[in-house]
């Protein structure tokens, strides 16, 4: 049981990557409705995920603000709102790629961190020919995504290696609102990732993050209770790909809250928002 700021928080694995099989095919166990092949993409999945973040956080990747977001100009458009537009022509498998082959190329803020993280860890498992039927129009901005990774946040104290945990800094400093959170991957072993902060435990990021606030705050960052994950039973049925599933998806519509390091329940209310004001 670790606690982050008074805040109970139990993590659901020993932190051996090695470890999410056994503990998926545990769940699965205790589930009797469970679906085996379900359970071995989660494990394999999660697994990639945890890669793809000790990917990022060992690359040359920078954190930046939308507005001084930048890109590699062979594989993205840098759109106006700090996003990026796969360019046409490109293999999205290509583009993906590219951000941790050449990573001194790019900075973005946490979300956009944490949705690479998630479409590079599909498409190492996946393989190119699947990924780039299902993913075609790939554009990075914040927690912006195909509707097939099925990102949704839920309320949990009980988390696993893979799952995506949010810091709030609720004295963040209006110099610096890029520090109002913080979005990291949990890799197990007590070890989080968050892009723009490395790799450290729950206490060091709220100890980052607090050093961060404007003068005379007196409200610590702390952890959420909200655990953000990709849709596993969804990709793991797709996986099974069929041609007229890629060939008939809906565009995603995509909205601009031009909001940094926000939380993926918070990018949700937004978007909310702005359809109810339509």
């Amino acid at each position: 049981m670790d606690q982050f700021s008074g805040m109970p928080v139990q993590q659901s694995d020993n932190g051996q990557t090695g470890d999410i099989e056994r503990r998926t095919v545990q769940r699965m166990n205790e589930e009797s409705t469970g679906d085996r092949s379900i359970y071995e993409f989660e494990s394999m999945l999660r697994n990639n995920i945890v890669l793809s973040a000790r990917a990022m956080f060992q690359s040359r990747v920078s954190f930046a603000v939308f507005e001084r977001s930048r890109c590699n100009p062979m594989f993205w458009h840098l759109m106006r709102t700090g996003g990026f537009l796969l360019r046409q022509g490109v293999r999205p498998s290509d583009a993906i790629r590219d951000i941790f082959l050449n990573s001194s190329y790019y900075a973005f803020e946490c979300a956009t961190a944490n949705v690479i993280i998630l479409y590079h860890a599909i498409l190492n498992l996946i393989g190119d020919d699947l990924f780039n039927q299902l993913f075609k129009n790939i554009y990075l901005y914040g927690w912006h995504a195909d509707p097939d990774l099925g990102i949704n946040a839920q309320y949990s104290d009980r988390f696993f290696p893979g799952d995506i945990l949010y810091f709030n800094n609720p004295d963040f400093s209006p110099l610096t609102p890029e520090w109002r959170g913080e979005n990291a991957v949990v890799l197990g072993n007590g070890l989080l990732f968050g892009h723009g902060l490395g790799v450290m435990t729950g206490e060091q990021m709220i100890f980052a993050l607090n050093r961060m606030r404007w003068p005379g705050a007196y409200r610590s960052a702390y952890l959420t209770n909200s655990v953000t994950r990709p849709n596993y039973n969804h990709l793991a049925k797709i996986s099974s790909w069929q041609r007229e599933y890629a060939m008939n998806k809906p565009r995603n519509i995509i909205f601009y809250p031009n909001e940094n390091s926000i939380s993926f329940e918070q990018y949700k209310y937004l978007i909310n928002w702005m359809e109810s004001m339509q």
